[in-house]
């Protein structure tokens, strides 16, 4: 269903812990007076069976669950329920049976938004005590139920009957001064209030361990990261480590790390980077005026080279000259035939 992961923004969540304890106790005719109480699981699993009668195996649920593993075998029961009906929702077990106001309250959240989803919550036709009876104390829990559903009326009733006689208040007033002064209890109304209190505070300290674990974590992602080779060497990495190592809560310590950021960033601007784009746009450019200089240079030193190749030439050919007239002379000295006829 589409009620089976609903987001933590879901109007659900947002439902009071007095308002999902009235609809329990009238479902379920229990009188909880904490949602903690709910941690045991029976409450869940009769819950199911309400919105789905027949569904849950209740001769399996125990209803004195005191320690975890009766709690955790009753959640297992809810779970064979759940997977029945095809529900993907997450039982955080482990949570649950720790009796933490906080994580009961968002799971008895989650089991109303369901259960009114289911036949729009009407369940008027379910007995909910009679459902009870098969399972293991379940007839102690309906005693006890009983019990306190009679008890407002046993001290209604006692309050109008209660007449001190006027000789037995004489006699206190007359005792007064001697008798030692006692410390004063609250009275037993005043009890519930007191619950009630303590279970809001418990609430507080809930939200607010699950608040510091999550910025913690965020913190510990952030400390990685700046840990790595890749990024440890920037000035503000450098800055953040500051104000994460800080030891102490003392604002000089931001604006320490962002002087210390600025000087090493204006540090790394005055040091010559050595890199071959830069060094090419650094070289001087060359003015039309230097290049025609330039290309004039070139051609008188092209000119130059082709006469000194033609001297060259030159030479060779007056030597190879030179070198013939000489073979001849050897010719005619040595003993030729025709020399020396004639």
């Amino acid at each position: 269903m589409s009620v089976s992961n609903i987001g933590m923004m879901d109007g659900a969540y947002f439902v009071g812990r007095n308002e999902i304890l009235a609809w329990i106790n009238t479902t379920l005719q229990l009188g909880l007076a904490k949602v903690e109480e709910a941690a045991s699981g029976a409450v869940a699993c009769q819950l199911m069976d309400a919105a789905h009668p027949g569904a849950v195996p209740m001769h399996k649920v125990n209803f004195d669950a005191k320690n975890e593993y009766d709690m955790i075998q009753n959640y297992k029961v809810l779970q064979d329920v759940f997977n029945k009906l095809k529900i993907t929702k997450h039982i955080e077990v482990n949570k649950l049976i720790k009796g933490r106001p906080l994580d009961n309250l968002e799971f008895m959240q989650w089991m109303k938004r369901y259960c009114d989803s289911v036949n729009g919550g009407f369940m008027t036709s379910y007995n909910a005590s009679e459902r009870r009876e098969s399972s293991k104390g379940g007839k102690d829990t309906n005693r006890r139920t009983s019990g306190t559903s009679q008890a407002p009326a046993k001290s209604a009733s006692a309050t109008h009957k209660a007449q001190p006689p006027s000789h037995a208040a004489k006699r206190a007033n007359g005792h007064a001064s001697n008798a030692p002064q006692r410390c004063a209890r609250p009275p037993p109304a005043a009890a519930p209030a007191y619950d009630a209190q303590m279970t809001e505070l418990k609430l507080l300290v809930d939200s607010a361990e699950k608040e510091r674990d999550f910025y913690f974590s965020k913190l510990r992602d952030v400390e990685i990261l700046c840990q790595s080779p890749e990024v440890e060497h920037l000035p503000i990495v450098k800055a953040i480590q500051k104000i994460l190592y800080a030891s102490e809560d003392d604002p000089s310590t931001v604006a320490e790390a962002q002087a210390e950021m600025v000087a090493q960033q204006n540090q790394m601007q005055q040091q010559p980077m050595l890199s071959p784009i830069l060094e090419a746009s650094e070289a001087p450019s060359i003015t039309p005026k230097d290049s025609s200089e330039e290309s004039l240079r070139q051609e008188a030193a092209a000119a130059h080279k082709r006469k000194s190749i033609s001297d060259l030439e030159e030479f060779e050919m007056g030597s190879s000259s030179r070198m013939r007239l000489s073979d001849v002379s050897d010719v005619q000295l040595c003993g030729s035939p025709l020399m020396s006829f004639t």
